[in-house]
């Protein structure tokens, strides 16, 4: 039994190594990584000063500004082992041996040390991560909302495994229906588990809310009394009622959503602060009315803040534009067509934020059978 999983384990090994070389995507892989390695292990003064760097100088700078930055984020042992190991390696030389010398072996032997408990840390944190981004996706809904007259589209993707984005909706009685869509600061565990909490607080208290403006002043309470230093949240909560025009809105320091209606795209008022900023702050209701084919976007800054290989930003003009010339579509569609269109802009380049859309389009009628929802699938 032992030799049959060895020879499996030499046949997965070389199989995985057949298929690394024969990737004909290797070079953009390399690039892409060395570009997200930057990204991660420079600062920003690090980064404004390569800009004015000529490439024979980048050459030395960036490996020493990278080795400098990642030994800082190692423990105090493996730091030392490390030191200890490239001291060995390179500068301690047994005479008279012309191969590998003990010293050098050693050297060797340490680098590889290190190398494995980072290795298992990375494996640890995958673990947790899965784990985290299973129950985020059992918390998402799994079906788009059917609501009589209004044609719905959800959609929300992590930057990484786990993301900051609330995509939602609660019913909140037999006529009204709760949507939101919020965008906690940061990325990662932390902004996931802060957005699990507003997640949680918005079921909990939007079915028993007086108004939307008490609503507002409740999360806000909340928040201040239950929130963490340096970290908050913008969100759009909006309310549409079954076989009627009628939205009203809450927005906490969120992007104004866009309207699309007779061939124009109008954005709406800024809310107040985001929750959690600023203490005690009270939220007016916006409200209005659309139109049977009028459209209604909701979007996180990852749409408009997607970066093509240049650095360039998708930005809010081209969004506006897309919304004014294809708001005829339903709003499957129109979300296909949008999320097609920054994919394609920023092709070759990472996700640097999470990635939510919410569509609601006036509709004659709305679907007879639900469709499922693009917010739980994308993160799988």
């Amino acid at each position: 039994m032992s030799a049959t999983k060895e020879s499996q384990g030499k046949q997965r090994l070389r199989d995985a190594l057949r298929s690394d070389f024969q990737d004909a995507d290797l070079k953009s892989s390399m690039q892409r990584d060395l570009r997200e390695m930057k990204e991660f292990f420079l600062s920003e003064d690090e980064k404004q000063r390569l800009e004015r760097m000529s490439p024979f100088y980048k050459l030395f700078y960036i490996p020493f500004w990278i080795t400098r930055a990642m030994m800082l984020r190692l423990t105090p042992l493996r730091r030392i082992l490390l030191l200890i190991g490239a001291v060995l390696l390179l500068f301690v030389h047994d005479s008279g041996q012309s191969g590998l010398g003990g010293a050098q072996l050693v050297g060797a032997l340490l680098f590889l040390f290190v190398l494995l408990l980072e290795l298992k840390d990375k494996i640890l944190a995958r673990d947790e991560l899965e784990a985290g981004r299973a129950v985020q996706i059992a918390l998402m809904p799994d079906e788009r909302p059917v609501f009589r007259g209004w044609d719905l589209y959800l959609y929300t993707h992590p930057a990484n495994d786990v993301g900051g984005d609330l995509v939602d909706y609660i019913y909140v009685n037999e006529d009204r229906l709760g949507l939101s869509l919020g965008d906690v600061a940061g990325k990662g565990l932390g902004a996931a588990l802060f957005m699990a909490k507003l997640q949680a607080t918005l079921r909990a208290i939007a079915p028993g809310r007086a108004s939307i403006r008490d609503f507002g002043a409740q999360l806000s309470e909340i928040f201040d009394r239950d929130g963490l230093p340096n970290r908050f949240a913008s969100l759009v909560y909006l309310e549409i009622t079954k076989d009627s025009g009628e939205v009203t809105l809450l927005n906490a320091g969120h992007m104004p959503p866009l309207i699309a209606r007779k061939g124009a795209v109008e954005e709406m008022p800024r809310g107040g602060p985001a929750l959690g900023l600023l203490l005690h702050r009270n939220y007016e209701e916006q409200c209005v009315v659309l139109e049977h084919d009028d459209v209604l976007l909701v979007f996180s800054d990852g749409v408009t803040e997607a970066r093509n290989a240049q650095g360039e930003f998708f930005g809010d003009i081209r969004l506006k534009k897309l919304l004014e010339r294809y708001a005829s579509m339903s709003a499957a569609e129109l979300g296909a067509l949008i999320l097609d269109r920054v994919s394609s802009f920023s092709a070759g380049s990472p996700q640097h934020d999470d990635l939510s859309l919410m569509i609601i389009r006036r509709a004659n009628s709305a679907p007879t059978t639900p469709a499922s929802t693009d917010t739980a699938s994308s993160q799988a």
